[in-house]
């Protein structure tokens, strides 16, 4: 991955928009980041990180601290970077959520985060994604590395050198499983030692589950095993000698191959039990069934007898009814000879009926037509009245139609003649308004004319307004900066003071404790010792201290006081200093006004611009009403000549109305022939055709009906002369309705039925030859009922006996499938608690390493072997970097160590032994060569930019320029490095350079350098 160009605003210590051309300063291959400490020269790597990635590596608090302390409200905060992977171009652009102010100018609020992703193709930049959630999604594939990874690999910040290399096993540990992803293999660990408890339990499980089955197993056998002969039942059920033996003695402490040997025992004896329980139910069933079988005859016989009994009193008690059935008979058979009558009776009552009818009818048609007016005449004359009532009829057809339309044509002519006179007036009106409109164009050109002047001055207006706000500003936050310039200067004279009295007080202690020297020393004189200083061993007269000796504890808490009161004096200091450079910077910026002056000027400027503002929108509205009146001038001449083109068609439309209402007028008044209307005339003549109609329709209904009358009675008499019954009244008498027939004839056939059946069962059983005494039931139903309560207990017996043998093979057979699962649970138990203890680093793993450190090792091992390729350059082969697996005390992490082999004295020892210059070098190979490991990890990913933030102030010459020749040869390959750092000597090496500045406003700016020969 290679960077391009970074464009930063608002983030960091940089308020004003900054630019780094990465893409100029990678001609020479390497170039120098620098500046004073706190100037920002990391906020730049941090605005890479936080455009890739939407992070900062320095924060724990996130995006708290992207946006720049030094931005007003209304400046924004965005990154945005150029950068190519894997051959193709991207730029990316984030912005943060931080706080501005309202877009009305009332408040502050919080801004939403905001990326987009963009890709160059053919020269043009492609949308990609613009959302964060989104862009991170689509930056994965394409980076191929997490933040955490490119840090490590391509920002490589200050401190992070050492800490890998001097890091405690288990630090290192951390670290590995986030570059290389390791935690699967901890699931690993995880699901072995998961699966292990699973299995024991689970062997725990069916060990109880066998001894619970053995115990079920060995209660059913002592109670399951019937007797081989009955009459051997106890409470519990019935026994067996033997069984009883087996498992009568105590069994709890015997093997659970030997129990469940015994009850296998147990298992046949109730078979073979079972097996003579069933003989004895067959034999008994047997002996059941024959004494059904004699009970059954003798049941049967004795019923017969009952049925042969009464057979003979029913028969002799039907047969006393045979003369009343004889008459039912007759009847049916006369009221069979009526039933063809019945419907010539009937069709000759409904003719009369109908013909009286049809009678009445006619005598009303009559009646309504005579009441009409016209004169009682025959059919055929009616019939010659009706045809001249239907020609008059189509003859005013016509006139109907014109009288109608009437209505219609008058209000047509109303219509226009309205018409006619609103377009008149409307015509007179709009000659006037044309009249009119040239003076009212001139007003409005001049008023728009004068509005223009005016809404010329809204962008002077604006930027004297806009000025004017940032000098209010300024104003406001000089009277801020004057306060705090006053706290800061009583706080300086404060800690002034202290240090005063802090280093008086130590110089009083030091003088005392010299003073004091003398008694000190005498008070340590021994009579006849010589003396320290003089050598005497007289002391005549010692010196004696004073009454408050000073101890060495005293001098060093006053030495502490000091240094604490000269810390706080010298940040007091830099606090003045720095509250007198903003004050100076907010009095420029208000340029000698007081807020005051300042809010006046702006109230000056803000009542000039809501001028200029008022004016665009009027001179707006002048020059729309202006455009208004030119359209309606150009219509109004246009709608006067439509006006009187309609005028004229609409009078010659009124001529033409005239016209036709005085034809239709006439030909209706004609058409009425004496009546009020021509609708009056057809309704009459309608009426009579009506009447007509149903006069004739009458007449021949009547004719019809006599016709019919006479043929139904003809054929009555017909049928009559040939019947058996002397007239109407005798064959209406003899019949029968449909309920009575079938009465008489169900009575009928239920004798004759009731009387065969009876005949025919008595037959039968007199040939049956039946004993004339009743039979005797009594006694064979006895001896079915011994045989009965025989086969019932041997039924029970053979129940109780297969039900007990059943249930103590299913119990030995979970016994014998409890057994069978706990030896393959056991060896799958054994196998997977070896597996687990080696994953998780317990015996017998000798070396203690769990399988996620392995693989980290292994990775280290490449990570070390990659450092040595460097660190043996830089020093000239002396120093090699070594993995080692040796164990960790008190419990940490094993297979992790790095030590350092010194060739010079063919030992290795701990890389905390190394001074400052060669940790550094180690520091250095390592992170590269971790670098190159984790890239190739990503899938080869190339780095062709990379960045080193380290303290190169604390090497020595000789170590600085072994630093920098590696660093010159990490170019090769087109590579592009970026060195951090404000040694002087750096700067005169590296001519290529991005210089972070800060102003005297406190905001910082980048310098870019690129020599003309680079």
């Amino acid at each position: 991955m290679r960077l391009h160009r970074l464009e930063i605003e608002g983030f960091g210590p940089f308020r004003a928009p900054q630019t780094v051309d990465f893409d100029a300063l990678a001609r020479d291959g390497i170039f120098l980041i620098g500046g004073r400490t706190g100037a920002g020269k990391s906020s730049i790597l941090d605005a890479v990180c936080f455009a890739l990635y939407g992070g900062v590596p320095r924060y724990e608090d996130g995006e708290k601290r992207i946006r720049s302390d030094h931005a007003t409200l209304t400046e924004p905060t965005r990154v945005r970077l150029e950068f190519s992977s894997g051959g193709r171009r991207w730029r990316v652009e984030r912005v943060p959520t931080y706080e501005r102010l309202k877009r009305n100018g009332r408040g502050t609020t919080l801004t939403a985060a905001e990326a987009r992703l963009e890709e160059e193709v053919d020269g043009e930049w492609v949308g990609r994604a613009s959302r964060p959630v989104d862009v991170g999604h689509e930056l994965g594939p394409v980076l191929g590395l997490t933040q955490h990874q490119f840090l490590q690999v391509i920002l490589l910040a200050q401190g992070r050198f050492a800490r890998f290399l001097l890091a405690r096993n288990d630090e290192r540990q951390t670290l590995l499983r986030t570059l290389f992803d390791s935690k699967r293999f901890g699931g690993y660990e995880e699901t072995l030692e998961r699966r292990r408890k699973e299995t024991l339990e689970r062997l725990t499980l069916d060990t109880r589950t066998l001894l619970v089955q053995l115990d079920n197993a060995e209660a059913q056998s002592r109670a399951a095993v019937p007797a081989a002969e009955p009459g051997g039942e106890t409470s519990e059920g019935p026994v067996y000698a033997g069984a009883a033996q087996t498992v009568a003695e105590d069994v709890a402490e015997l093997p659970l191959e030997e129990r469940l040997r015994r009850v296998r025992q147990a298992r046949l004896r109730a078979a073979h039990a079972r097996e003579v329980t069933g003989a004895e139910e067959v034999a008994a069933r047997a002996a059941q069934s024959a004494a059904e079988a004699v009970h059954a005859d003798r049941v049967e016989q004795r019923a017969a007898q009952i049925r042969r009994d009464d057979a003979r009193v029913t028969l002799a008690t039907l047969e006393s009814r045979f003369e009343a059935v004889g008459d039912a008979r007759e009847t049916l058979a006369r009221a069979g000879d009526a039933e063809p009558l019945r419907a010539l009776m009937t069709a000759a009552d409904r003719a009369h009926v109908a013909l009286t009818g049809d009678e009445v009818a006619h005598a009303a048609a009559l009646a309504a037509w005579v009441g009409a007016g016209e004169e009682s005449v025959e059919r055929a004359e009616l019939e010659q009245r009706t045809d001249a009532l239907l020609a008059d009829v189509g003859a005013i057809g016509v006139a109907l139609e014109t009288e109608r339309s009437l209505p219609s044509l008058r209000e047509e002519r109303a219509t226009t003649a309205a018409l006619l006179a609103a377009a008149a007036a409307e015509t007179e009106a709009l000659t006037a308004r044309r009249a009119d409109l040239p003076v009212l164009l001139s007003e409005s050109a001049a008023a728009l004319a004068l509005a223009e002047g005016r809404a010329a001055r809204l962008p002077d207006a604006q930027d004297r307004v806009k000025t004017a706000r940032a000098v209010v500003g300024a104003a406001e936050e000089a009277e801020t900066r004057r306060d705090r310039r006053d706290e800061a200067e009583a706080a300086a004279g404060a800690t002034g003071r202290a240090l005063t009295r802090a280093s008086a007080a130590l110089d009083d202690l030091r003088d005392r404790r010299f003073r004091d020297h003398a008694g000190e020393l005498a008070e340590s004189l021994v009579e006849g010792d010589p003396c320290p200083v003089c050598g005497s061993c007289e002391h005549p007269q010692p010196t004696a201290r004073t009454g408050d000796p000073v101890t060495d504890d005293d001098i060093t808490a006053a030495e502490t006081a000091k240094a604490a009161a000269a810390t706080a004096d010298q940040a007091a200091t830099a606090a003045l200093q720095s509250a007198r450079d903003d004050l100076a910077a907010a009095l420029q910026r208000a340029g000698g006004r007081t807020p005051a002056e300042a809010r006046a000027e702006a109230d000056a400027a803000e009542a000039d611009l809501a001028a200029a503002e008022t004016a665009v929108a009027e001179a707006a509205t002048l020059a729309a009403q202006r455009a208004e009146r030119e359209t309606e001038f150009a219509d109004v001449g246009a709608a006067v000549d439509a006006l009187e083109k309609a005028r004229a068609a609409a009078s010659g439309e009124l001529v033409a109305v005239d016209r036709a209402i005085a034809q239709a007028e006439a030909l209706v008044l004609g058409a009425r022939a004496g009546h009020e209307s021509v609708q009056a005339r057809l309704s009459s003549a309608e009426e009579l055709i009506r009447k007509a109609r149903a006069l004739l329709g009458a007449i021949d209904a009547v004719a019809r009906r006599r016709a019919a009358v006479a043929t139904a009675d003809a054929e009555l008499v017909a049928a009559l002369e040939v019947s058996p019954f002397e007239g109407r009244d005798a064959a209406a008498a003899a019949l029968l309705d449909a309920a009575a027939r079938e009465r008489l004839t169900r009575e009928v056939r239920l004798f004759d039925d009731e009387i065969a059946g009876l005949r025919a069962t008595l037959m039968d059983l007199e040939l049956r030859m039946l004993p004339a005494e009743p039979v005797d039931v009594e006694t064979a139903a006895a001896l079915l009922r011994d045989a009965s309560e025989q086969r019932d207990e041997a039924v029970r017996r053979c129940v109780r006996a297969a039900e007990a043998a059943e249930r103590l093979n299913e119990a030995v057979t979970a016994a014998e499938i409890a057994h069978e699962a706990i030896a393959e649970v056991a060896a799958e138990a054994e196998v997977i608690e070896r597996l687990a203890h080696a994953v998780a680093g317990r015996a017998p793993n000798t070396l203690k390493m769990n399988l996620e450190t392995f693989v980290l090792a292994a990775e280290l091992e490449e990570i070390v072997a990659a450092a040595n390729v460097r660190l043996d350059g830089m020093t000239q082969g002396r120093y090699r970097l070594q993995h080692t697996d040796a164990r960790a005390a008190r419990g940490a992490a094993s297979g992790l160590g790095i030590e350092v082999f010194d060739a010079f004295t063919g030992q290795a020892r701990p890389v905390s032994s190394l001074s400052g210059g060669e940790t550094f070098l180690a520091s250095l190979a390592l992170a590269l060569g971790l670098a190159e490991v984790v890239t190739a990890r990503a899938g080869g990913i190339t780095l062709d930019t990379l960045f080193i933030d380290e303290g190169f102030g604390s090497l020595d010459g000789d170590t600085l320029d072994v630093a920098m020749q590696t660093l010159d040869e990490l170019r090769q390959g087109g590579r592009v490095v970026g060195v951090i750092s404000h040694v002087e000597a750096m700067k005169d090496q590296l001519p290529a350079q991005l210089t972070v500045r800060t102003t005297p406003h406190g905001d910082s700016v980048i310098e870019q350098e690129v020599p003309a020969s680079v």
